[in-house]
């Protein structure tokens, strides 16, 4: 098949089997916590290349003596980068497990956390369905209210922090200083337009995507979403499988990828060594306008992934074949590398930043969704295509 070609790849959808309602609901993301050896200055990174602002600070200033957490925020995206502050991987510090995590796998996502209606009832119903926790409920309080928190442990040692947000009005949590005013460059910058987080993607070791999606039905009552196997996704030297799973209302979705055998070494399998173990590899930020989003995150230097011509050719003859139209320009998708995905629903268009980290671990993922609730299938192969043309470049393929 020829670079950037695309198959017509049958999907598999989970929509009604939902089990039985869990006793709490779900509400969406809340943040996502990282652990970074500069937090200060990767809030910056953030807040030049991708257009955040950043709202709130804790460290040493605010009575933290362990670690320093900077906040970035962008329309309902927030983001906390925390440094540990002491030099040490002992426990007497108050922060070694930080610093450990850190020299094992560079900056990474280390808390996806959850707002959740009832957070002491979330947490029970894990742990009696055998989960580990890392914190049971506790209440944080401040003169906006009170907050509870729970948090569990996932895959690959990352944690679920649960969130209930009794009668509180902050502008983020308990323990935090406001920043108000915008960056004196930022300021100056093209909005990028990123309005929500639509999925946080998990990769897994090799045959640990199913244990993995086990863990989400049965300590938290998600449900399969939708899914597809290395039949369906592959290229010439490599395959995934992945299973999306999601709450019972379905605000929440967290695909798993895992590996599978091919001729050269996977993308997700290179993520797995660099990072050590599972975690998380991209996270997906909903556009209303994605290629205001793509035109105005380049001019601020962010890099992304390359499509080949060969792709667009492809998608004009299946889109002139198809019910569905895409108001976009194709001629100005293409020049940005934008790819698209459709189905008898709709259509959605997704780009893929290149890794922003000299590991090749995290990475974003841009999407603005059409009537369309998929993850892109179609452009799976073109997508991997292209991320083994940079780590053929990597020495890594």
């Amino acid at each position: 098949m020829a670079p950037g070609k695309q198959e017509e790849v049958p999907i598999v959808a989970y929509g009604g089997d939902k089990g039985d309602k869990p006793p709490f609901d779900f509400t969406g993301f809340h943040h996502v916590e990282f652990y970074v050896s500069n937090a200060k200055q990767v809030a910056d990174f953030y807040i030049v290349r991708m257009g955040f602002e950043k709202v709130g600070y804790c460290g040493l200033e605010t009575g933290n003596r362990a670690y320093a957490s900077h906040v970035v925020r962008q329309n309902k995206i927030t983001y906390v980068f925390t440094s540990p502050l002491n030099p040490s991987f002992g426990p007497e510090a108050g922060c070694g497990h930080i610093a450990m995590d850190i020299a094992i796998k560079g900056d990474a996502a280390k808390d996806v956390a959850f707002e959740v209606d009832d957070a002491r009832a979330a947490y029970k119903f894990a742990i009696d369905n055998g989960a580990t926790g890392v914190k049971e409920p506790y209440e944080v309080k401040d003169d906006n209210g009170t907050v509870v928190m729970a948090t569990l442990e996932t895959y690959g040692k990352c944690r679920h922090t649960l969130i209930t947000k009794k009668d509180y009005n902050g502008f983020f949590l308990p323990g935090f200083k406001e920043i108000t005013g915008l960056d004196p460059v930022g300021k100056l910058l093209p909005d990028c337009g990123l309005e929500f987080i639509d999925h946080i993607v998990g990769n897994q070791g090799d045959k640990q995507m199913e244990p993995a999606a086990d863990w989400y039905k049965e300590k938290l009552g998600f449900h399969r979403f939708w899914s597809v196997d290395d039949k369906q996704v592959h290229t010439q030297y490599s395959s995934l499988r992945s299973i999306v799973m999601a709450d019972y209302n379905e605000v929440i979705k967290m695909p798993l990828n895992e590996p599978a055998k091919g001729n050269k070494k996977s993308q997700i399998q290179e993520y797995v060594d660099y990072h050590g173990g599972a975690g998380v590899q991209h996270i997906a930020m909903r556009s209303y306008d994605i290629i205001k989003s793509i035109t105005n995150m380049k001019a601020r230097g962010v890099e992304f992934l390359t499509i080949p011509a060969a792709y667009y050719d492809h998608l004009r003859k299946r889109l002139a074949k198809s019910k569905i139209t895409v108001k976009e320009d194709i001629d100005v998708l293409q020049k940005l590398s934008i790819l698209v995905d459709f189905d008898e629903e709709g259509y959605l268009l997704q780009l893929f930043t290149k890794p922003v980290e000299d590991r090749p671990t995290l990475f974003y993922e841009v999407i603005q969704r059409e009537k369309n609730q998929g993850f892109g299938v179609g452009n799976f192969k073109a997508l991997f295509e292209s991320i083994e043309l940079a780590q053929q470049a990597r020495g890594n393929l």
